[in-house]
C-alpha cells in the first residue's frame, strides 16, 4: 500500500526506515582511515584486536583478529527490556538463558525499583560498533533465510583495514535487506521465523525481530557518527599549532 509514494504497509514502513538510515550511514561511513577506525579516545574501550593481544574473557572471532566481549551481564538500560520479557511470558529462566547471566541476576534485575542504576557498559570503538552490527545481520540472515548452521561469532573475519571492513559490512546489509522483499505479511507474524541463537528472536513474531534490526542499526550509526565528529574535532580546541604537535 501507498500514500503519495510512501509505502503505509508494515514492511515498507520498516524498510522504507532501514534504507533512509542507510543512506545517511553511508554518508558517514565515507573516507573511514584505519587509525580513526581503531581510535580509542579512552582508556579501557572495547575494540578489535589482535587474537594474542585480547584481554576481555569472550573475545571472538575467526581469524587473526577478534573482537572485545566481556563477562555476561544485562546493562542497565536493557532492564526495561527484561521486565516486558517477563510480563509477556518468558521464564525466569529462559530469560537467563537468553542473556547468559544466572537466574539470581534477573530475579534482582525484576525485584528493581526506581530508575536504573547508571550504565556502566565499555565505551567501544568505531571498530567494534561496526563488527557487532557486521556479526548482528551476517547471522540473523543465516539463522533466517540461510542454513542455520554456522555460529554468528565466526561468520565475519575481522580486518583492521577500515575499507575492507565497511565494505564486507555493506554486502552483509545489502544481503539481508534484499532477501526482506519476499518476506510475506503471515511471516511477518511468525513466531520464530529467525532463529539467531543470541537473543529472543526464536521467542518474538519476525516483525518483531525486523523492527528490533532497524533499530539497532540506527542506534550504533549514530554512535559511530559520534565517534567521528570527536576524532575529527578532538584537537580543535587546542589550537592550531597544539594541533599540528599532535
Amino acid at each position: 500500500m501507498e500514500t503519495s509514494g510512501v509505502r503505509t504497509d508494515r514492511l515498507g514502513v520498516l524498510l522504507d526506515q532501514f534504507d533512509r538510515a542507510r543512506e545517511m550511514a553511508q554518508v558517514r561511513l565515507a573516507g573511514l582511515g584505519d587509525d580513526e577506525y581503531l581510535w580509542e579516545p579512552v582508556p579501557g574501550c572495547w575494540s578489535l584486536r589482535r587474537r594474542s593481544e585480547a584481554t576481555t574473557p569472550r573475545a571472538f572471532g575467526p581469524g587473526a583478529w577478534v573482537l572485545d566481549l566481556g563477562a555476561p551481564e544485562i546493562p542497565a538500560n536493557e532492564y526495561a527490556e527484561v521486565a516486558r520479557q517477563a510480563a509477556a511470558g518468558m521464564t525466569v529462566a529462559k530469560i537467563a538463558e537468553d542473556w547468559s547471566v544466572s537466574v539470581e541476576r534477573v530475579e534482582q534485575i525484576l525485584h528493581h525499583t526506581g530508575p536504573p542504576p547508571p550504565d556502566e557498559t565499555p565505551l567501544t570503538t568505531i571498530a567494534w560498533r561496526l563488527g557487532h552490527l557486521h556479526v548482528g545481520f551476517a547471522g540473523q540472515w543465516e539463522w533466517t533465510f540461510g542454513a542455520r548452521r554456522q555460529d554468528p561469532k565466526l561468520m565475519v573475519d575481522f580486518c583492521p583495514s577500515a575499507a575492507v571492513a565497511v565494505e564486507g559490512f555493506w554486502t552483509s546489509i545489502d544481503r539481508w535487506r534484499g532477501s526482506l522483499t519476499a518476506v510475506t505479511e503471515e511471516q511477518l507474524d511468525t513466531v520464530g521465523l529467525s532463529r539467531y541463537p543470541y537473543g529472543s528472536d526464536p521467542d518474538d513474531p519476525f516483525i518483531a525481530v525486523l523492527s528490533g534490526s532497524v533499530l539497532e542499526f540506527i542506534h550504533h550509526m549514530a554512535e559511530i557518527a559520534l565517534l567521528r565528529d570527536l576524532y575529527r574535532t578532538r584537537f580543535a580546541s587546542a589550537g592550531p599549532v597544539d594541533s599540528a604537535r599532535h
